[in-house]
């Protein structure tokens, strides 16, 4: 049995949020539940009621009430809330809690000073940005980009778009061109709000000629708008209206449109492992819904907590972050290198801003213990009573890591989830202990289950992670999407009825998890998750390279991993030093700094499955010692003779015991 890392203390339901919310099922419902399993099983059995619930004991802010909670309960196809109108931004903006004066959004970064927005301030902002957006014509289901990090005008320009019923995306400013207009093609937003630029660590990175490229590749754009974040002083991009312009005085009220519990709030994207990005539509009353009960009853954050999670805005847990404030939680915003000047950069941020829950991702915490880093001894973390961890899976000896060098009196709480649902749907509770290496709980709400390969649910063994019961904040659809065949694709092909996950799970006797890994062949490197897709359209977009497959081979220590690119060249081309700058260069310029691989090999052929798909995961599975026969079914593939390069590779790194220069 795992080790027993924390206890939840004995009067837990006395000091806890989810507490106050059994009290309040026993005296307003007349349910009671002896403990959380029980509490979950009816979560997930009678959703009505549970939903309910939810919707009942957070009060949420409607102009017209829902005529039921659920539709029907098959998928895809669950209707939730119907006649039932509100807006997310009013609810985030009521900030329970919190008074005018009080602090809402707490921003540090490394391109300008630190900065606090109160919550009368936060309303303020969103009033004029809202105003401004009005001016340039934005309305009810428009979309509006930003091309920004996480600093507080990205966030104030979400909750003014979606005040407007207006629907929101972003992408973090280290994506590249094509990283970006992949994605925003497919939506043809009308408005782009852009910085110039910004600081990762000491080093300044000007932006743009990517903001130059982006408008000229989105025709549907009539608007850009200017974050003058790099250099306030500088030239302004050509033709955009400045920040200040957009975010004017103005005496126009702060009023929210009453749009449908279903009203698309924003768009997220899958990692663009089998195409181009998906583009995950997300609801306002879903996305509400999931977050309030996550952020009180999981994480137990409320009135008088600070809120941080490293995170970029390309990453669903930035919009998971910003709903603190619905809790009445004041949230933590960071943009930066982490590792700047070293890595307790971040654990001295938590300290200094009196953070009392800190996410960040399991390789964070991984590379700190690398480190040998003891942030204890060198920040005030007292105060944090949570410490979260997700992005990938927390070995054991993270656990013990944090409990050793944090502190023993937080709750650790790994967990995940995922940007189809905007949330974990296996995390932490307070009511739970933690346990070494394992994920404590299924969370409220969320049916996950293991299913074996025969399709039937296993406990104690490695299946598939499905979800058998709809969820809220499932995906509204994805967009462009009419007849709903893409999304159905994406969730529901290999269990008709059933959301199939792409990861691989254990779900133990006691309901705890252990997450094994994705399915999928996602690229996660330095917290900028790319898929292989984008990676390929880049390498063989060049005349020279005719075919490609690239690999992440993680390191278990905590560390970058290895990123290794294979190359089919044109005939009667090599592999030399010239190209291998060449490849490197494009990379870097199109996607990212973090995606130029460690390694660049030649072969003669790329393994195909017979449907044509390239086979990332066999390739993988050989690079780290498994035998080619137990690899991949050859008689599945195309070209079985391609894995014989794989294989000798793998035998000579392993007899050098280092990686093979590229």
């Amino acid at each position: 049995m795992a080790d027993v890392l924390w206890t939840p203390p004995a009067d837990v339901r006395e000091q806890s949020r989810i507490g106050d919310y059994l009290r309040w099922l026993a005296e307003h419902r007349g349910l009671e539940f002896a403990d959380y399993d029980a509490l979950w099983q009816w979560s997930v059995t009678d959703l009505d009621a549970f939903w309910r619930s939810i919707w009942d004991w957070f009060d949420v802010v409607a102009h017209t009430p829902p005529t039921a909670t659920l539709t029907g309960r098959a998928m895809p196809g669950a209707r939730w809330f119907p006649g039932a109108t509100l807006n997310y931004a009013e609810n985030v903006l009521r900030m329970p809690g919190l008074g005018d004066d009080d602090p809402a959004v707490i921003a540090h970064g490394q391109t300008r000073a630190p900065e606090t927005l109160t919550a009368a301030e936060l309303r303020e902002r969103v009033r004029r940005v809202a105003a401004g957006l009005r001016r340039l014509g934005v309305g009810p289901g428009d979309r509006v980009a930003a091309y920004a990090p996480n600093i507080p005008e990205t966030y104030v320009l979400l909750l003014a778009t979606a005040s407007l019923g207006a629907i929101f995306s972003s992408c973090a400013p280290e994506f590249g061109t094509r990283s970006v207009t992949d994605r925003w093609q497919q939506i043809e937003p009308t408005v782009l709000v852009a910085v110039d630029g910004y600081r990762y660590g000491d080093k300044p990175v000007d932006r743009r000629a990517e903001v130059a490229a982006i408008r000229a590749a989105l025709p549907s754009l009539r608007h850009t708008v200017a974050i003058a974040y790099l250099d306030p002083d500088g030239p302004a991009l050509d033709g955009a209206l400045p920040w200040a312009e957009l975010a004017a005085p103005t005496d126009e009220p702060l009023t929210f449109t009453p749009v449908a519990f279903d009203h698309p709030l924003y768009v997220l994207y899958s990692s663009g492992t089998t195409g181009l990005p998906k583009p995950i539509v997300h609801g306002h009353g879903g996305i509400l819904l999931e977050h309030l009960k996550m952020l009180a009853l999981h994480h137990d954050l409320g009135p008088s907590d600070r809120f941080l999670w490293f995170t970029t805005t390309g990453w669903m847990m930035w919009n998971f972050l910003v709903s603190g404030p619905a809790v009445g939680a004041a949230i933590v915003l960071f943009d930066g290198n982490p590792g700047h000047p070293d890595l307790g950069a971040l654990w001295r941020l938590a300290a200094d801003t009196g953070t009392t829950y800190f996410g960040t991702s399991a390789p964070f915490l991984l590379a700190c213990r690398k480190a040998g880093l003891v942030p204890r001894e060198i920040a005030d973390l007292s105060a944090v009573r949570g410490l979260g961890s997700t992005g990938a899976p927390l070995p054991a000896e993270g656990f013990t890591w944090v409990y050793e060098n944090v502190s023993d009196r937080l709750q650790l709480q790994s967990l995940s989830g995922g940007t189809d649902v905007c949330t974990g749907f296996v995390g932490g509770v307070p009511l739970l202990p933690v346990y070494a290496g394992e994920i404590a709980c299924r969370a409220l709400g969320a049916k996950v289950e293991a299913r074996s390969a025969d399709g039937s649910a296993v406990i104690g063994q490695l299946g598939e992670l499905v979800i058998t019961e709809p969820m809220p904040s499932m995906p509204v659809g994805f967009w462009n999407d009419p007849d709903g065949a893409r999304y159905r694709e994406a969730y529901f092909e290999v269990y008709p009825g059933v959301w199939r996950h792409g990861d691989w799970i254990t779900v133990n006797e006691r309901g705890g998890c252990v997450i094994t890994g994705r399915s999928d062949a996602t690229l996660n490197r330095g917290g900028v998750r790319l898929g292989t897709a984008e990676f390929y359209s880049v390498v063989e977009g060049l005349d020279e390279v005719v075919d490609s497959v690239v690999v992440h081979l993680e390191d278990d220590e905590g560390g970058a991993g290895e990123l290794l690119l294979f190359v089919v060249l044109a005939e009667g081309l090599e592999l030399d030093d010239e190209m291998r700058r060449k490849i490197c260069r494009e990379l870097r310029t199109a996607l990212s700094p973090r995606h130029v691989p460690d390694e660049i090999h030649q072969v003669r052929a790329v393994p195909r499955t017979l449907s044509a798909k390239k086979l990332e995961v066999p390739v993988k599975k050989i690079l780290t010692g498994t035998p080619v026969d137990s690899a991949a079914a050859k008689g599945a593939l195309a070209n079985p003779e391609s894995l014989t390069a794989f294989a000798a590779l793998a035998q000579r790194r392993a007899t050098t015991n280092h990686p093979t220069p590229a």
